[in-house]
């Protein structure tokens, strides 16, 4: 939404203010002194003459809308730069004008919202409205703005009972009216239990985010670049600016940080006595800040940064981007509704077609059972003949019954034959996992004797380090003999103290020498695991040896030596020197 169409909203509720009649036309006397103070306010140069002209006194009677948008365009919009005056000081003209006809307040002062923050609510409501006139608020867009004055103060809005609440007030409008919106929020329906002083500071924080295009503000602290002292300022961050100023009441601005797509937000490590900081770099200088705590900080890059996406996208505003992207989203919902409605017609007239070929479709039984009819007395002539052919299949089939038992008596000795080779093979699967848990066990004994090896050595180590030790504090005790020969009443309490130290390095030895004899009887238990796993491996390679040997019919079990087939090798030489 650009400014034209934003100033246009608000002029268009002072034009129908000073409507009186309901008729869409304003008397010329009343345009030309609407005309002269947006001359002020939008600090455009007067134009006496054009003034003049265009709402002489004749008989042409009062001017529409339609007729005064040539002159606006012409002599007011076209000259209107942005940034040249104060939007608020325009706002507050055309509220005034239109509130003194249409606002109307509790007049026993029962108001939630005072007059300040109806005019507020009024410029959000210009703001969040559709650009379609007369202006409304969707139910989307008033949902919106009432959770974020509620989130300002903490509270939960009940959507379900806004819900109704809308149901009952739009019926079938296309959205809420301004005037509709502040008779809701001056009946205190959703803001029960809050008092006004409350609701004025949300009002005001949200007017100041979204109207004014407030990221964020709060206390920092920043270090001058002069003197380099810290000062605790009010900062207050745009999307294209961020300004510090002495208060939080923004009297008195002490200067700012031009924000571009080419500045960065960095965190920085706490020195000088300050605590969670971070730098805001620039293309021609760094500003260092320090934040309350932790939360506030990353509050603070977080708005930033934001402030710097939205400069290298070339946005001016947060929610404007924000408002269309939701406008968006709210056509995509009505698409999707109109193909569904498009859907559901398209399926009515699908069930109609269905209901026609059903129609079809029993005048075509019909035609079917005559055609069975005929099929069944075909059928008969062909049933009586396959009678014939089966009485000749049952011969046959007695025959091949006969030879089937035949060759079932042999399939039955064949069964039987493999039958006790599965059982042989069965029996060699068995005997070889029992193989494998012997050889995981020698494994892991291993593994076991390594472990233990491994902490001998290192006791061995400490217990050298524990000599080197004690070799010095006796080199060191030497050194204080000789010296006490001439100091020998002064050192005589360090003497003492390295003999406590000696009888500590000895005890800790000797605590060494105990530990590495546990080790040496761990190790010797880890060898005599070993020995047993290889026993087992040994006796269970011996037993897998004899069932490998296929038994014939009268054979006798024979025990050789070298190994139940001829040329067979054990899998596994237990004499190998990797199992020593």
């Amino acid at each position: 939404m650009d400014l034209r169409a934003e100033l246009l909203k608000s002029i268009w509720y002072a034009f129908t203010a000073l409507d009186v009649e309901k008729s869409g036309k304003v008397s010329k006397s009343q345009l030309k002194v609407l005309s002269h103070n947006l001359y002020t306010v939008l600090c455009i140069p007067h134009d006496p003459v054009a003034l003049e002209e265009h709402f002489r006194d004749d008989d042409d009677g009062p001017v529409s809308s339609q007729g005064y948008m040539p002159y606006l365009n012409k002599y007011i919009l076209d000259k209107v730069e942005e940034g040249a005056f104060v939007k608020e000081n325009f706002d507050e003209l055309c509220w005034t004008l239109t509130a003194k006809k249409n606002y109307k307040p509790d007049r026993n002062g029962n108001s939630v919202v005072s007059h300040q923050d109806a005019f507020k609510l009024w410029c959000l409501f210009n703001f969040l409205s559709e650009d379609k006139y007369p202006l409304v608020m969707v139910p989307d867009e008033v949902e919106y703005l009432l959770k974020k004055i509620c989130t300002a103060m903490n509270v939960e809005l009940n959507s379900c009972e806004l819900d109704d609440y809308l149901s009952q007030e739009l019926q079938g409008q296309g959205g809420v009216t301004v005037w509709q919106f502040l008779d809701m929020v001056n009946s205190g329906r959703f803001l029960r239990g809050i008092e006004q002083e409350a609701v004025s500071m949300a009002v005001e924080e949200v007017y100041q985010e979204v109207i004014e295009d407030v990221l964020k503000q709060g206390y920092l602290w920043k270090k001058g670049q002069l003197r380099r002292n810290w000062s605790e300022r009010w900062f207050t961050l745009k999307p294209s600016v961020l300004s510090y100023y002495l208060s939080e009441e923004r009297k008195e601005k002490k200067g700012s940080i031009v924000l571009d797509k080419h500045c960065c937000v960095e965190v920085l490590p706490d020195r000088d006595g300050k605590r969670c900081m971070f730098c805001v770099k620039t293309s021609s200088r760094t500003y260092e800040m320090s934040a309350s705590d932790t939360r506030q900080r990353q509050e603070w890059m977080l708005a930033i940064q934001t402030a710097i996406r939205l400069q290298a996208e070339g946005k001016r505003s947060l929610h404007k981007d924000l408002k269309q992207k939701r406008r968006e989203q709210r056509e995509q919902r009505e698409q999707r509704k109109a193909a569904k409605e498009e859907e559901t017609q398209r399926l009515r007239q699908l069930q109609e077609e269905k209901e026609r070929t059903l129609q079809e479709l029993e005048l075509l039984k019909e035609a079917q059972r005559q055609a069975e009819i005929l099929l069944q007395e075909e059928e008969q002539r062909r049933r009586q003949q396959h009678e014939e052919m089966q009485r000749t299949l049952e011969v046959q089939l007695r025959e091949a019954e006969q030879a089937r038992a035949s060759m079932q008596a042999e399939m039955v000795l064949k069964e039987a034959e493999a039958e006790r080779q599965r059982k042989r093979i069965l029996e060699l699967e068995e005997m070889q996992e029992h193989l494998q848990e012997a050889l995981q066990q020698e494994v892991k004994a291993r593994q076991d004797e390594e472990a233990v090896r491994y902490a001998q050595a290192r006791l061995l180590a400490e217990e050298e380090e524990k000599l080197k030790q004690l070799m010095k504090l006796k080199e060191e005790q030497e050194e204080y003999i000789i010296k006490t020969q001439r100091e020998k009443q002064v050192l005589k309490l360090e003497m003492e103290n390295k003999n406590k130290c000696l009888e500590e390095a000895q005890k800790q030895l000797e605590e060494v020498r105990v530990n590495r004899q546990r080790v040496d009887q761990d190790v010797m238990a880890a060898q005599r695991k070993l020995r047993q796993a290889s026993t087992n491996v040994k006796h269970w390679n011996v037993q897998m040896n004899r069932l490998m040997h296929p038994i014939g019919p009268g054979e006798k079990r024979t025990n050789v030596s070298g190994g139940i087939f001829p040329g067979y090798q054990p899998l596994l030489s237990w004499k190998d020197s990797s199992f020593k």
